[in-house]
């Protein structure tokens, strides 16, 4: 969810980078550019996207997703447009997760 005070930049990267991953997933293709408009994107996620108080339950959620989707390429490896779908998903939630986490160490780093 978008931060109650911050840009609607976070918000947008949120909404779009799932469409992406979704529509790169179902149409087979994860060229190398699509890969990184992804993690950019999952960049922006975690920097502008999630509230103090998300932090929690987007790490979760995340953690979760990103396991996930990574078993899951394994077992589904066999039916591609799964496979790719569930690739292109875990390269828009690792880096967001991962800036999420980096920034809620540092916060309770602070304290």
């Amino acid at each position: 969810m978008p931060k109650k005070s911050g840009s609607m930049l976070g918000g947008w990267s949120f909404l779009i980078g799932v469409i992406l991953a979704l529509v790169f997933g179902l149409m087979g293709n994860l060229s190398p550019g699509v890969t990184y408009v992804l993690v950019v994107l999952g960049i922006v996620i975690g920097l502008l996207n999630i509230a103090n108080e998300e932090v929690s339950p987007f790490l979760m959620s995340g953690t979760v997703l990103v396991i996930v989707s990574y078993f899951g390429q394994g077992v589904l490896k066999s039916v591609t447009i799964f496979f790719v779908t569930l690739q292109a998903l875990t390269m828009l939630f690792v880096p967001a997760t991962i800036i999420v986490a980096l920034k809620h160490v540092f916060t309770l780093a602070r304290h």
